[in-house]
């Protein structure tokens, strides 16, 4: 079965082919991050607007680049979590082209593309594993069963990690998206000058907070601010250092608590997050001690994407899973509403 997949949840515009047979054929993606940079975060209008205009085109050149006009034989669309404006213009650009080609079409959770997404690789996990999905919007460790069968372990209470990631860059005036921007920065760290807290470690579960988190970290940026109201650059870079860690930290500890849990010995890490590289460095690490591994998508899979789409309702309508004509997006979905894949 040959798959287009449409990704527009947020602020990225992705569209990719994937075969069952011949894995993925091709993709592409634009991103939206100098259009919202301005503002420092994402403005939910514009986004759609940009979807709108870029989509079709990239569909069209996409079905050009990979032979497969006319070959289509489903298409899969990002139908939630997200802002409801960009769900809505990948729902009905999707839904209208299985139509006009009539071939069935299903609408995509969006973590669950994530979540599948370390499948894209050559030495993909096997199930079961603990996973651990972090991003801007969402921080949550999921056991999983196979395809639709997650159970969920914990989550953040407030702030995602990439959330808390843009906020403490915009404290100390670098470009959105943060987390990027504070990796680059914690490079130039000095470890050990400042120490952060690593929140909600020291009492039983597996939920997250990171609020606090921003909170000591706004603090620190306030007391050590020079006349133009920041810290000098290499106090910028300590800080910087001294909030990755504390955020990596936090996220390692619970994954090996969950993996306990659990009683599995695989954890996958996905989400736009995963991409960090002192977070892979971690778990790689730490895992390693207990016998157990991390596996993670590479990097341009990290981030929305339209291939973790296409193989994720690859996956669904390989199962007999469809949609009717009617089209159905759902800013709120939890993960635990899907139904199972059973082949």
């Amino acid at each position: 079965m040959r798959v287009l997949g449409i990704e527009t949840s947020c602020d990225e515009t992705g569209v990719a082919v994937y075969d069952s047979e011949r894995g993925l054929l091709g993709h592409h993606l634009y991103s939206q991050i100098q259009l919202h940079s301005e503002y420092g975060g994402v403005v939910p209008e514009l986004a759609s607007r940009d979807h709108v205009r870029k989509l079709l085109p990239l569909v069209d050149q996409l079905l050009d680049e990979t032979d497969s006009k006319g070959k289509i034989d489903g298409i899969a669309y990002t139908s939630g979590p997200g802002l409801i404006g960009a769900l809505l213009v990948g729902s009905c650009v999707g839904r209208a082209i299985a139509f006009g080609w009539g071939v069935p079409a299903i609408g995509v959770h969006h973590m669950e593309g994530h979540l599948l997404a370390p499948m894209l690789e050559d030495n993909p996990p096997a199930f079961p594993f603990v996973a651990l999905l972090v991003s801007g919007g969402h921080t949550q460790l999921v056991r999983v069963d196979g395809i639709g069968q997650y159970q969920l372990m914990g989550e953040s209470l407030d702030d995602a990690a990439g959330e808390a990631f843009d906020k403490a860059a915009k404290m100390m005036d670098l470009d959105y998206p943060g987390g990027p921007h504070i990796a680059k920065l914690a490079e130039r760290g000095t470890a050990g000058r400042f120490t952060f807290p690593r929140p909600m470690v020291d009492r039983p579960g597996l939920d997250f907070s990171f609020s606090g988190l921003k909170t000591y970290t706004l603090n620190t940026v306030t007391e050590h601010a020079l006349e133009n109201g920041l810290p000098d650059d290499q106090t910028c870079a300590d800080i910087a250092y001294a909030f990755q860690e504390a955020v990596v930290d936090t996220l390692a500890i619970k994954c090996r608590r969950a993996l306990k849990e659990a009683g599995m010995t695989t954890l996958i890490i996905a989400g736009g997050v995963s991409a960090n590289k002192r977070l892979r460095e971690k778990l790689e690490k730490d895992l390693q001690k207990i016998n157990s591994r991390v596996f993670y998508a590479r990097n341009e899979f990290c981030t929305d994407n339209g291939a973790m789409i296409a193989y994720a309702g690859c996956q669904r309508l390989l199962a007999g899973q469809a949609e009717g004509l009617a089209v159905k997006v759902k800013p709120r979905w939890p993960l635990a509403d899907l139904p199972a894949v059973v082949k």
